[in-house]
């Protein structure tokens, strides 16, 4: 039996996951979280195999939450599902442990398919994703600017670049206004680039955002 946690801020969306789970007598559902700090503690204390984590919930981001998993979790199964294209955040995800990368636009027998080859030990990746890490080792050589920034520091380079202010960044990551400015400052240095225009037309060009 597959135990399955879910972690998704949304209601509606875990309830379509549960109903996707409960027809698949291999799998059952142990619990749900609503952030990244929940699923930490509900991994902890319940027995979980395979947790579905959604890149955009409260608190913070869910690249920290797969720097702790990996550290205090190394035996949960990690699929991150997003509405976000697979540019944005995939590979990252994948580097970090993540047995799998799926939009939430899959169907239910991808998305069940996906979590028994995670469980298995498995990777689950499209066809455009490999393509895109296939990209990603080739371009490791060259190591392009946004390959050099920390986790939070990409974090905030996307935000910036799909045209979310200061403020609403600060928000939507749990952070204070002046440490996103902090962010933006040491991504504008590392990546050589003079303000926010630049930094959008970078994040355009290599398809960071959607």
């Amino acid at each position: 039996m597959i135990r399955l946690l879910i972690a998704d801020d949304h209601p509606i969306v875990r309830e379509g996951l549960k109903r996707i789970i409960a027809e698949c007598p291999d799998m059952k559902l142990e619990g749900e979280a609503v952030d990244g700090d929940d699923a930490l503690n509900k991994c902890a204390e319940l027995p979980v195999d395979v947790l579905l984590l959604d890149v955009s919930m409260p608190g913070q981001g869910f690249l920290e939450t797969m720097h702790r998993l990996r550290k205090e979790h190394p035996g949960v199964r990690v699929l991150v599902l997003s509405v976000h294209s697979e540019d944005q955040y995939a590979v990252r995800a994948l580097r970090l442990g993540a047995s799998g990368y799926l939009t939430k636009d899959h169907s239910p027998n991808e998305l069940a398919g996906a979590i028994r080859r995670a469980y298995r030990g498995g990777k689950y990746v499209t066809e455009s994703l490999a393509e895109r890490l296939a990209f990603e080792l080739e371009a490791d050589r060259d190591m392009l600017p946004h390959s050099t920034l920390s986790d939070r520091e990409y974090q905030v380079l996307c935000k910036l670049g799909s045209g979310t202010s200061v403020k609403d960044t600060a928000a939507e990551l749990g952070l204070s206004p002046k440490t996103v400015s902090t962010y933006r400052t040491r991504v504008l240095t590392k990546m050589n680039l003079k303000s926010n225009a630049e930094l959008i037309r970078y994040v355009l060009r290599h398809g960071l955002v959607d």
